[in-house]
């Protein structure tokens, strides 16, 4: 007797029926947490008290703003494509000398937060920097400090985005287009434009897409490079003129535009899906370049990663070195370090937690509405930290002050500001802005999870939680193991959320680094600059050569 199994049958859901009334919380709390701030910040910017100061900040601060924040998504989107595209095709088409150590030291801009890599490159380019110093000082040099600076700056940090998505798809491509496409004639240049380009369209549209979302986020750069981005005139109008109103009025426009890039990445990604054959996969093979070609990749390659990364990173190991700055290792520096590991931590595990909620949820559920449930509770990123500070800080502060009267008269206790007084408040931004990584790292450890492994448990009288606790989060740890990861380092990174959110003389490395620049000394935060380079190189690499062996 045969047995014949439909492929519909193959790839349904799991049998597992309704999910588990936790988990359906869990995913409502991560959606409620993400919608909270937006509502506040668009009944704050509605409000009486808002409605003289929006013809002033029509006629005065919106026109500059919007035209430098639409310079620099412009210049940025074209220069991290042109990086990142011309890179991953290289990597993945060519063999070339160094192109296996390329492939992932391409990867390592990543660790370095942009506000640090505009620091960097404004001493290193300054009238006492070592390239002044080499040269004759009646030569010109440029300054980084304006718009086409802060592009460029930018530009090699966060070129990696688009790197990472479109070389996943130019590894993973059919080996026979491409072969096909070599036997009948088609040089690489058509090669590359016929096919290579509009298979990696949705990836490219991807990857512009995080890479515009981390230029709207910033405000250490362009405000140290002079850019009057609208992040930085949110952060001024709200703590230079104290004006709450006018900077959530700000805020709500810079969420328009964030609305408008997602939709222009859904409608250039449109219903575009390539799939590849399931049985033997094989790489493309890579063509050998010789001779000046061979260079000429090398150094395309090389480039990016010398002006991204090393060079940097560089700077602030010989600052750390040649000024001593290990000795600022004292009591304050520590505190610092502690502040920035607490917190950080704190949000890694809550994001995690609700992260591995709601894709348990959507995995174990066939209700339509758990996919909008996880969508809504991965649409944190795309808000700014300036953004999503804003929002946070009416309802926090409403609450702080309802606990506190309630303590005062109940106990006769002064508690103060519970949630923003104790960091509570930078904690559940951070989760905010961060939890679409865990829940996209965990759907995509669960999706390698056949759904006949849980239909075998099902049968065998297995209930839900023993699937998830016995099976799933065994064979998905690794994958939530690199989205914690990720998590930690990049709420190390932030910095806009926590200026705003930080309690009162509380520093963090992020605004150690900050201040010194603001004083005009950013050599003497080289050493908590180092540390969180270091402490996001080790991610990386990891996820550098993750997403080589992948591919």
């Amino acid at each position: 007797m045969s047995l014949s199994v439909s492929r519909s049958e193959i790839r349904r859901p799991p049998l597992l029926g309704r999910p588990s009334t936790r988990l359906v919380y869990v995913a409502l709390l991560g959606a409620g947490l993400v919608l909270l701030p937006v509502l506040a910040l668009a009944l704050t910017a509605l409000s009486s008290q808002a409605a003289s100061i929006w013809p002033h900040l029509a006629a005065n601060v919106l026109p500059a703003a919007l035209r430098d924040t639409g310079l620099l998504l412009l210049g940025v989107g074209l220069l991290c494509g042109l990086i990142g595209v011309g890179t991953a095709w290289l990597v993945t088409q060519f063999e070339f000398p160094g192109r296996r150590s390329l492939e992932w030291l391409l990867v390592l801009p990543l660790a370095l937060p942009t506000y640090i890599t505009a620091y960097v490159y404004v001493e290193v380019l300054g009238f006492q920097g070592p390239f002044q110093n080499a040269l004759r000082r009646d030569y010109w040099f440029p300054d980084p400090r304006n718009l086409p600076g802060a592009i460029c700056i930018m530009a090699i940090v966060l070129y990696p985005y688009v790197y990472l998505s479109v070389r996943a798809l130019f590894g993973l491509q059919a080996a026979a287009i491409v072969e096909s496409a070599r036997t009948l004639g088609a040089a690489p240049g058509r090669l590359f434009w016929r096919i290579g380009l509009p298979m990696a369209r949705p990836a490219l549209a991807a990857g512009l897409t995080l890479v515009l979302l981390e230029t709207l986020n910033d405000i250490g750069a362009s405000e140290y490079l002079g850019v009057r981005s609208l992040t930085l005139s949110i952060y001024t109008t709200w703590v230079n003129r104290n004006s709450l109103a006018g900077a959530a009025q700000i805020a709500c426009v810079m969420l328009l535009l964030v609305v408008l890039l997602m939709g222009i990445e859904a409608r250039l990604r449109g219903q575009r899906r390539f799939a590849l054959p399931v049985r033997q996969p094989r790489a493309v093979g890579r063509v050998p370049l010789q001779g000046g070609r061979a260079a000429a990749a090398t150094l395309a390659c090389a480039l990016p990663v010398l002006l991204g990364a090393l060079l940097p990173i560089g700077f602030l190991a010989t600052e750390v070195l040649r000024r001593g700055l290990w000795q600022q290792l004292d009591g304050a520096m520590l505190r610092a370090l502690f502040n920035a590991l607490a917190f950080s931590a704190l949000a890694s595990g809550i994001v995690i937690l609700l992260g591995v909620g709601i894709a348990a949820a959507r995995r174990q559920g066939r209700e339509p509405w758990l996919p909008a449930l996880s969508r809504l509770a991965s649409l944190g990123y795309a808000v700014p930290g300036t953004v999503l500070a804003l929002g946070l800080l009416v309802p926090l502060a409403a609450l702080d002050n309802v606990v506190a009267d309630a303590l005062r008269r109940w106990f006769g206790l002064n508690s103060g500001l519970l949630l923003i007084g104790s960091g509570a408040a930078l904690v559940l931004a951070y989760v905010v802005r961060f939890l679409a990584i865990a829940v996209s790292g965990v759907e995509s450890g669960l999706s390698r999870i056949s759904p006949r492994i849980d239909d075998a448990a099902r049968t065998l009288g297995a209930s839900a939680p023993e699937v998830m606790r016995k099976m799933h989060w065994p064979l998905a740890r690794p994958a939530v193991a690199a989205a914690a990861l990720l998590v930690f380092v990049d709420c190390l990174k932030e910095l806009p959320a926590t200026l705003l959110l930080r309690p009162l003389n509380v520093e963090t490395l992020a605004t150690t680094v900050y201040g010194h620049a603001s004083r005009g000394a950013f050599e003497d935060g080289a050493l908590a600059g180092l540390l969180i380079v270091l402490a996001g190189l080790y991610p990386a690499v990891r996820l550098a050569r993750a997403g080589g062996r992948q591919a």
